[in-house]
């Protein structure tokens, strides 16, 4: 028989209440009883294989290069072998496409530094398009309640542990993650690194909570938005509170502190955000023509001329 299993046709199996010979889960369905199988399971002593999420779990510094506007694979793929662990793509406050990320991690999927992204929001559309395309490093902005970072979690992380649909995308393509160790849908929950960022005075407030959550890797203090939120400046006393109760969270979960690349040097800070790609076009000009930079010519007259 192609189906032993399947329902009769045309007949009622009663299988809500009553589940085939040799089941694991006996009685009426009861989904908050339900014993989750073992086919889906890494390998026993699976290694990790996201260089980021090995560097974090032994304590070590980890830098993401963000590549804000550019949707040019070539540009992408500059940044990601420009020395970063990973890249920060920019998804809540620029307006490219997740069909142009796509196209970017798929030009240099083993890229010294892997595919990141800070999504829009906490929601199963933005993280699960994320995850389908290939990010190891899911960034969640603004989470401001355990309810949100939990969701977080649950739409990053496949069962059991999230609610993740298998779905398909280029993730499970061999040429990006498709044929790691122990396989793709079985190891990615022990590999992808989940950062959420406290940025608002709610955030804060449950910021221990939220760094609990389990599947949570780090959390972010938001240089910027806990300013924006609070209405102080960095360096004031209000300010500071604030991102000394995420600091605070962090290590009494356990986990990673992530802050702007300025805070490098800031006590128990281990993962950050280094500046855009234009940012690092400016810079790398500056470093390679050093006293040449700005020494253009300056006619009397036509558009380089000086402006009086």
């Amino acid at each position: 028989m192609q189906f032993p299993l399947a329902a009769p046709g045309g007949k009622d199996s009663g299988a809500i209440t009553s589940p085939p010979a040799n089941a694991v889960n006996k009685g009426m369905l009861d989904p908050t009883k339900w014993q989750y199988g073992h086919d889906f399971d890494a390998p026993p002593n699976a290694k990790i294989w996201n260089p980021v999420k090995l560097k974090m779990m032994r304590g070590e510094k980890v830098t993401g290069g963000t590549v804000f506007s550019s949707d040019s694979p070539e540009t992408y793929c500059a940044m990601a072998n420009a020395g970063y662990d990973f890249i920060w793509t920019e998804m809540q406050h620029d307006s490219r496409d997740w069909e142009a990320v796509g196209r970017m991690w798929r030009a240099c999927p083993h890229a010294k530094a892997v595919p990141g992204v800070r999504v829009a929001y906490t929601d199963e559309r933005e993280i699960q398009h994320a995850m389908d395309l290939g990010a190891l490093v899911v960034v969640v902005p603004t989470v401001r309640s355990v309810e949100e970072g939990k969701a977080a979690r649950d739409w990053t992380m496949f069962p059991p542990l999230g609610k993740r649909s298998q779905g398909g995308g280029q993730a499970f393509d061999p040429e990006v993650w498709g044929s790691v160790p122990g396989g793709y849908r079985q190891t990615i929950n022990d590999n992808v690194v989940l950062i959420e960022m406290i940025e608002t005075l709610d955030g804060a407030k449950d910021a221990r909570e939220i760094a609990g959550i389990k599947g949570v890797d780090a959390v972010f203090a938001a240089s910027g938005d806990l300013g924006n939120f609070s209405g102080y400046k960095q360096g004031t006393p209000d300010y500071e509170r604030l991102i000394n109760i995420v600091h605070d969270a962090a290590l009494a979960a356990g986990k990673r502190l992530c802050g702007p690349f300025a805070w490098r040097d800031r006590p128990d800070f281990t993962c950050f955000q280094a500046g855009s790609e234009t940012a690092a076009i400016a810079r790398g000009v500056a470093a390679e023509l050093g006293t040449l930079k700005d020494t253009q010519g300056k006619p009397e007259v036509g558009p380089y001329a000086n402006k009086k």
